[in-house]
Parts: structure tokens; sequence; C-alpha cells
């Protein structure tokens, strides 16, 4: 008999439940990767919507003295100058507009967007959420195939877009949180959380390959990458391991009997034992498999396993209590740290949306590149922001201080952009390199507040395990970081009038508020590590 190869024998080592694990964490990953794929061409296009139209005009004027035919050259000049009404001397204003109004309505739906998600399936608001981005995505893309040129049609897409993608991050925070527990929280989706930064770069990439030639494609293209992604989680997503004892309820209900080792029972019980442990929702399974002994809690034992299974002891079914309702608003507001850490989020994500919807255009101009070339070389900012998570994550794991962590960051953060709009007129190197620790430094405090360290709190001790409340908190958490977000990229428009310099200024402004507000959190956590020095096993329990 031929040896088992070893990759076939690492696939059969994981459990079923390991298997769930993995398709929630790849799955929830590649839907949020297409929510943020769909936001990134609007700052790619910026570029092109407005050229430098003034050295287009003496182009223009040059070539009419030699030409016979003005009139089309005239209409070449209005075609390469900009895409009305974004071609007259107000175009950041506009275009600043354009950002606001998709922030704005972001981060009013998204107070809105938990409250719903805790009271409908996630899996079912997540897929309509995800279906209706990709038309108002693509709608944006038609306004340059049918020659649209009224402000009021983008500013609704806009908005309407802003609204729908509401229902996106509640929904895979919700999703992620139920199926991992806290030990290695911050790793975990520190590592989960690079879809963010990848999405921004698959859309920079996507939507520069389109933006010289035609940019309706920059929209159109990822608009139906998220309307099949959204047919993908309508298909697969599983949002709690609970839902999964319904499917072998129903086999069993329809004769469907696993394939295994049957048994008789214990004194000529043949049920299935349950035992509710201090009558609440924790639900312990007491078996016996084949090849060891394992006992496991909540989500682990929801999964049977084609073995034989014998209770320990014949236990009466004890009714639990009723299941714990939706946690209201101003309750989610009393969870201690919430309030901190949502106000530090509205700074962190006006300095990270700045970057993300005007980056391209300010390498256009301070690099003097073209919009693809501009596009590309963005995307190193994300791929910093990638590694900048990851760090987080796993420091906050090692020192069990979320806090602490975030503000180290953060402090680190401002010179770092003041040193960057310096050293970004010296050439490609020097900005390559500073785009590179930037992304990181920005984007880490960001990515480990709106995924850890929000599970952290949708799950605090306080709730008495009421899960129904992560949905909620996350809203909260991130519809306050989408206050900054909005009104980031508008004081950018606005400021950048009078030059780049005042935006940094701006954002280094915005980082050092930031870090203020943890300061309370900051000292609690290190008069914490003080009293209790092994204050980290709490986070490692599961």
């Amino acid at each position: 008999m031929a040896p088992v190869p070893p990759g076939v024998r690492l696939l059969v080592s994981f459990d079923r439940d390991q298997w769930y694990r993995a398709l929630t964490f790849i799955l929830t990953f590649l839907l949020y990767t297409s929510f943020h794929l769909s936001r990134k061409p609007i700052s790619i296009v910026k570029s092109e919507l407005h050229k430098n139209c003034s050295a287009v005009s003496e182009a223009a004027i040059i070539a009419s003295s030699s030409s016979q035919q003005p009139s089309l050259l005239s209409l070449h000049t209005d075609v390469d100058c900009g895409w009305k009404p974004f071609d007259k001397s107000n175009y950041k204003q506009l275009l600043g507009a354009m950002d606001y109004s998709f922030l704005c309505a972001y981060a009013i739906g998204m107070y809105l967007s938990g409250i719903i998600g805790e009271r409908l399936p996630i899996r079912l608001y997540l897929t309509v959420g995800m279906l209706a981005s990709g038309v108002f995505t693509c709608l944006f893309g038609l306004g340059y195939i049918y020659n649209i040129h009224n402000l009021s049609f983008y500013i609704f897409v806009q908005v309407a877009n802003g609204l729908v993608q509401t229902a996106g991050w509640p929904s895979v925070v919700t999703c992620i949180g139920n199926w991992f527990g806290k030990g290695r929280r911050g790793l975990i989706m520190g590592l989960w959380n690079s879809h963010t930064s990848v999405g921004n770069i698959l859309g920079s990439l996507i939507a520069g390959y389109w933006v010289s030639s035609n940019w309706g494609m920059s929209f159109i293209v990822p608009g139906l990458i998220i309307i099949i992604m959204g047919v993908v989680c309508f298909l697969f997503l599983i949002e709690h391991p609970n839902d999964l004892k319904n499917i072998y309820t129903q086999n069993s209900s329809l004769g469907k009997t696993v394939p295994s080792k049957s048994w008789n029972g214990v004194n000529g019980h043949t049920e299935v034992y349950l035992q509710y442990k201090d009558n609440k929702n924790q639900v312990c399974y007491y078996y016996k498999d084949s090849i060891q002994n394992r006992k496991s809690y909540d989500t682990e034992l929801l999964l049977p396993r084609e073995s034989e299974r014998i209770p320990m002891q014949p236990v009466v079914v004890v009714k639990s209590e009723s299941e714990p309702s939706a946690i209201s608003f101003m309750g989610a507001l009393r969870i201690p740290g919430v309030v901190e850490f949502s106000l530090c989020l509205l700074f962190a994500k006006l300095v990270s949306y700045t970057f993300l919807f005007w980056l391209p255009l300010y390498i256009t101009k301070a690099a003097h590149l073209d919009a693809k070339k501009a596009g590309d070389l963005s995307t190193l900012f994300d791929v910093g922001g990638i590694v900048g998570g990851v760090l987080a994550g796993v420091i906050s794991d090692k020192l069990g201080k979320r806090a602490t962590t975030c503000a180290v960051m953060l402090l680190l953060a401002a010179p770092t952009l003041y040193g960057f709009s310096m050293i970004s007129e010296f050439g490609l190197g020097p900005m390559i390199g500073m785009l590179l620790v930037c992304g990181g430094l920005v984007n880490g405090p960001y990515a480990l507040i709106t995924t850890a360290v929000s599970a952290d709190l949708g799950t605090h001790k306080s709730l008495k395990g009421n899960a129904r409340a992560l949905s909620t908190v996350t809203a909260i958490i991130d519809g306050t970081g989408s206050v900054g977000a909005a009104l980031g990229p508008l004081l950018a428009g606005l400021l950048s009038a009078g030059g780049w310099d005042q935006v940094f200024y701006m954002l280094m402004t915005a980082d050092f508020l930031a870090l203020l507000l943890l300061l309370r959190l900051v000292t609690k956590e290190l008069a914490s590590s003080k009293s209790h020095p092994i204050s980290t096993v709490e986070l490692k329990e599961h």
C-alpha cells in the first residue's frame, strides 16, 4: 500500500470546525476587500476629471494658429482639459464635496446599520448591501458612457452608495467575532483587516488600468466584482456556528444519517444530552471520541463527528433563559472604553481617509506623474498599512494593551507625516520609503480599533455574555470614525487651495488629538499592569 501524501495528511488533520472557521475567515476577507475595491476608483479618477487646463490651453492656442479646423481642436481641448463640471478652477471643492457626500452618508447610515444588522439575518442584509453597492458603483461609471455632466447626478450616486455600504462592516466583524474567540484576536484580526489595504491596492490597479482611456470602466469593473461577491455571500456565508446544527437537524429529520458507528446510549437512553451551564446560554456537550477525549464549549461543539459518541452522564435538559435582546444605543455607549476609542477613531480615520481619497492627486502634483503612475505608487501606502495592522495586533496581543499600542503608533505618526511632506519633493526614492512608513503608522491604530478593539468591547464582561451587542458596538465605533473620514477629505479639498502644507498640518493635529483621547485608557492600562503583572492571561483564556 502506497503511503499517504504529506499534503493530504495535513488536510485531514484539520477537523470540520477548523475548515468552517477557515471558510469564514477567507470569505469575509474577500467580501470586505470588494467593498474597499469599489471605494478606491474615485481617488484615481480625480486627476482625470480635472487636468492641467492652463497647459492644455497653451498647447491648443499654438496648434490652432496653424490649423484650419478650430472647432475640432476646441472640442478636443475641452475633453483633454477635464470632465465638466470638474474642469473649473474650484475643482478641488467640487471633488471634496463628492467625497464628503459619500462619507457623510456612510457615517450617518453606520449608526443605524448596526442596530438593523442585529435584528435581521446578517447573510441577507450583507447580500442586499453588496448588490446595491455594486449597482451604484456601476452607475457612477455610466456617467462617462452616457456623457453626464450634472454634478447632482454624481452627488446622488455617492450618497446612495455611502448608505448601502454601511451594511458591510458591522456584518463582517460580527461574523468573524462569532467564529473566533479572544485568544490571539489581535493577530488574527490584524491579518484579516489587511482586506482594507488589499482592496485599496486592487482598486487602484483596476482603476489605473482604465483611467486614461475610459475612466467609466474604472467604476464599472469594481461594481461588477462586488455584485458577484454579493452572490457568493448569499450562497456560502455562515453567520454563526450555531447555524450549522440546523443543517444536521434537517438531515436527520429526512432520514439522512451520517454513516458512522451508532451507539445504544446509557441505561436505555439514546438521545443526546445537553447541559446548560449556570442556567445561561452557554451550552456544554460531553462525548467520548474514539481517538481522544475532548471537551469544548459554545461554538466549538456544534459540529458532529463521525465517531462514537457516548454521554458521560445522563443530564436532564434545563430550559435556558430567553435569548438576550439586542443592546440599545445608549447601553452600548456605557460599555467602558467605547466613547474613548470611538472619538480616537474619528481623528485616526480622518487621517487615513484623507490619504485614501487625496494621495494619488497629491503625488500627481508633487512628483509630476500621470494618473496611472500616481495611482500605482499610492498603493505603497496600503502595503505599509498591511504591515502596520498586523504589527499592531501582534504587539497588543503580546502586551495585552490595546490603547497603549495605538497611542505609541499615533505618537510616531505625527512627525512622520511632516517628514513625508518634506521628503516627497526630493524624488521617488525617498517618497517610496516614507509612503511605506506612513502607511504602517497611520493605518496601524485605525486597523486595531476597528477590529480587535471593537470585538473586545462588543464581548465585554459587563455585557454578561450578551453576544448580540457586537454589531451595535462595532457600528458606533466605526460610525464615529466615519464622521472623521467625511471631514478629512472635505477639509483637504478646502485647505489644499492654500497649499498642501496646510493639509499636512491638519493631519498632524488630528493625530495628536487622537493620542490625547487615549491618555486616560493608557494610564489605566499601565496602572493595571503594575498591580497585575500577568494581565495578558485574560486575553488568552480561549
